[in-house]
Formats: C-alpha cells, sequence, structure tokens
C-alpha cells in the first residue's frame, strides 16, 4: 500500500472523500491482490489446475479477477499521486498536449468529454508502440486498457469518487480535479516514459 502523496486539503474534494477512497477502497483492493496473488502462487506451484477451462474454473476465475484487482492498485495508485498540486499547467507535457489537441483549452475539453462519458475512468497515456499521447477509458478496472501504454494522467470517474461531495454533479468534480492537479509530477511521468 502507498501512502497519499500530499498533505494539503483539496479543492472541492473533502478529507472524507479522500479517506474513505484511499483508506478503504484502495486499501481493499491492495488485500484483494495480494490474497489472489497467493492461490495464484499455488495453484502455480504444483497445485491442481486439472479443471482449468474457459467457461467457469478456479483459475479463470482467479486471472480475471487478478487483472480486475491489480488495475485497481494501479490506477489509484496514478490517480492520487497527480493530486495535491496547485493546477498550474506548464511544462513538456502542457506543450506537447497543446501541439497535439491544438491547445491545452482542447485537450482539457476532449479529456473531460471522455471523463463524462465513461463509467470507470479516463487516462492519457504515452502510447510506446505509435510513440504518441492517446487517451482511453474504461468502464472497469480490467477495460479499457492498453497493454504498452503508459498512464500519465488518471481520472477516476466512479462514483465513490465524488458523490459525497457533488452527488451527481460529475461535471463539477472533474473541474475540481484541475484545480488540485500537479502539473509537476504528471510531466516527471511524461519525461519517464517518452525516454
Amino acid at each position: 500500500m502507498k501512502e497519499l502523496p500530499f498533505k494539503k486539503k483539496l479543492i472541492g474534494i473533502s478529507d472524507k472523500t479522500i479517506k474513505i477512497h484511499h483508506d478503504k477502497l484502495y486499501v481493499g483492493y491492495v488485500a484483494k491482490k495480494e490474497e489472489i496473488g497467493k492461490k495464484l502462487s499455488t495453484l502455480s506451484h504444483g497445485g491442481d489446475v486439472t479443471s482449468a477451462n474457459q467457461t467457469y474454473s478456479e483459475l479463470r476465475a482467479l486471472k480475471d479477477s487478478e487483472t480486475f484487482a491489480i488495475n485497481a492498485v494501479y490506477l489509484h495508485e496514478w490517480y492520487f499521486d497527480c493530486l495535491g498540486g496547485d493546477g498550474k499547467a506548464e511544462g513538456p507535457l502542457v506543450d506537447a498536449l497543446a501541439k497535439k489537441y491544438g491547445s491545452l483549452k482542447n485537450f482539457l475539453s476532449y479529456f473531460n468529454a471522455c471523463g463524462m462519458a465513461a463509467r470507470g475512468w479516463v487516462v492519457l497515456a504515452w502510447d510506446t508502440h505509435d510513440e504518441k499521447l492517446r487517451i482511453y477509458s474504461g468502464d472497469a478496472h480490467n477495460q479499457g486498457g492498453v497493454w504498452g501504454a503508459m498512464p500519465l494522467i488518471v481520472l477516476d470517474v466512479y462514483e465513490h469518487a465524488y458523490f459525497i461531495d457533488y452527488g451527481s454533479d460529475r461535471k463539477s468534480y472533474i473541474t475540481d480535479y484541475w484545480k488540485n492537479f500537479n502539473w509537476k509530477r504528471a510531466n516527471e511521468l511524461f519525461e519517464s516514459a517518452t525516454k
């Protein structure tokens, strides 16, 4: 489990929401990731895998749950990692986004619209195959991701991320997300991914 990378009070997103989101939900995913990993380790080290099949088997259920739990952990870590900033957009990632989308405003408009359209996640990633910035969205932790794409900006749009503070007003939550965004950290991720 990773601790929250920030201590400051966020704009709009309450301490209560962050505490439940991080300390209960995220920590729960970490525990399930470890539990699934132990069960798979037992099976991969001489356990009985003779019932494995594509319709239903213990191995199939564990492998499906493995990607769900691991992606839940990783996506939440990326989400929390870029919160706690001042929202001041500057640096090489901002320049690259302005170049790709015509302006930072265009990027934000499109990314936010993806946040309104997705049921779970919106991710700006560096696609290592195409060597381009791409926005992907997913309705579940293990759906919508692309192998070979390195997340740079991760927005959680599941209701648990905003409902206590915003009710069903997801749009205001997304607006405040950018006010709390840590562009310095996102620039570091971008520079690391593009090396």
